[in-house]
């Protein structure tokens, strides 16, 4: 199991993108709400449907976080994910829940643990006009993250490198 709690906040994280991408889910961390706050995850299903993820890293986490209610408003699904050695019955029944198996991870390693959906969300779908709004602000985070990767000094030297060998 990770040492503290943040190493433990990104060993979950790690693990529910992967799962994410497993299941065709596009996924964004930290996606900034139109309410102000910040999903830990948000990820958009092939469907257009959208499923917010909030990590919690400890039941001190979850207890201390009074804000995760309102995702609902920007989601068709709302799911918590945590480690194994969670005490689950914090949770409510109303959400869904994903678990990863953190402390299954060699300490040292940076392996992907495992991890699955063990009880599915309902679904709430958004209407119309919030998920175009959220749509468009999905694809701009994402744009502009890519964007940033994308730097034309490092394309420049990637061609020239090409052109050498």
């Amino acid at each position: 199991m990770p040492s503290d709690l943040a190493e433990n906040q990104i060993a979950i994280r790690r693990a529910i993108l992967h799962l994410c991408g497993q299941m065709g889910w596009s996924s964004l961390n930290e996606l900034p709400l139109p309410d102000g706050r910040r999903a830990d995850i948000m990820a958009l299903r092939p469907d257009n449907g959208f499923v917010c993820i909030e990590i919690k890293s400890g039941p001190r986490d979850f207890l201390t976080d009074s804000k995760w209610h309102r995702y609902r408003n920007w989601c068709d699904q709302f799911f918590f994910a945590v480690d194994r050695d969670f005490p689950l019955a914090l949770l409510p029944d109303s959400a869904g829940l994903m678990v990863v198996a953190t402390d299954m991870r060699p300490a040292g390693y940076t392996i992907i643990a495992e991890s699955a959906i063990t009880r599915d969300a309902p679904t709430f779908p958004l209407a119309s006009a919030r998920r175009r709004k959220l749509t468009h602000l999905f694809a701009t985070q994402a744009a502009e993250r890519l964007g940033r990767l994308d730097d034309p000094a490092i394309t420049a030297s990637l061609r020239a490198a090409r052109r050498i060998e």
